[in-house]
């Protein structure tokens, strides 16, 4: 069975951070417009004072914009685990989906960090609510993970009841051969 929801919300999260990058390449104007795509309102950021400074808009815009596509990449990297993972070992495509969560989770954090150092209002609620998203897309696939994993491989009590099953029906083949007088095959040798 492939992880329908694991690959789309993977391509989702994918589409949105390299979006969230391709605007952030636009300088100054850029991060204000993809925190205004986030849900922050523009008229309250404060980078008026960063479009003088020629120094200062190219260190905080490239990192972020470079970090927001590693994470789009990182993405589309477990979409396409998502995609050609075995059933039977979910194990590589588990690990680049947590690498991937983990590393969004970072750069939300990080613009947390650098909107409240700018004095941007309104932007812990709205990377909350980034944050809860990506929480719930990553708990959404560890529960599709699981209920993959757990149809495909059979519980230690249907082990132990096919056993039991196994043990009795022999038991009860070596009564009747018992009591009929017939002796085993492999007794003889």
């Amino acid at each position: 069975m492939r992880h329908i929801l694991s690959s789309f919300l993977a391509l989702h999260w994918a589409a949105v951070f390299a979006l969230l990058a391709f605007i952030c390449i636009d300088g100054n104007r850029g991060v204000a417009t993809a925190l205004g795509v986030l849900g922050v309102p523009v008229q309250n950021t404060r980078f008026a004072d960063l479009e003088n400074a020629v120094v200062v808009a190219p260190l905080v815009v490239a990192p972020l914009a470079v970090a927001l596509l590693v994470v789009a990449v990182l993405f589309c990297w477990a979409f396409v685990e998502a995609l050609t993972s075995d059933t039977t070992n979910p194990d590589p495509a588990d690990s680049v989906m947590r690498i991937a969560f983990i590393s969004a989770l970072g750069v939300l954090s990080l613009i947390v960090i650098g909107g409240a150092a700018q004095g941007i209002n309104g932007l812990f609620m709205i990377v909350a609510v980034q944050l809860a998203a990506l929480l719930a897309s990553y708990v959404a696939v560890l529960a599709e993970r699981r209920s993959t994993v757990a149809a495909a491989a059979p519980g230690t009590g249907e082990i132990r009841a096919a056993a039991h099953v196994m043990a009795k029906a022999a038991a009860h083949n070596s009564s009747l051969a018992r009591i009929s007088g017939r002796l085993d095959s492999r007794d003889d040798r």
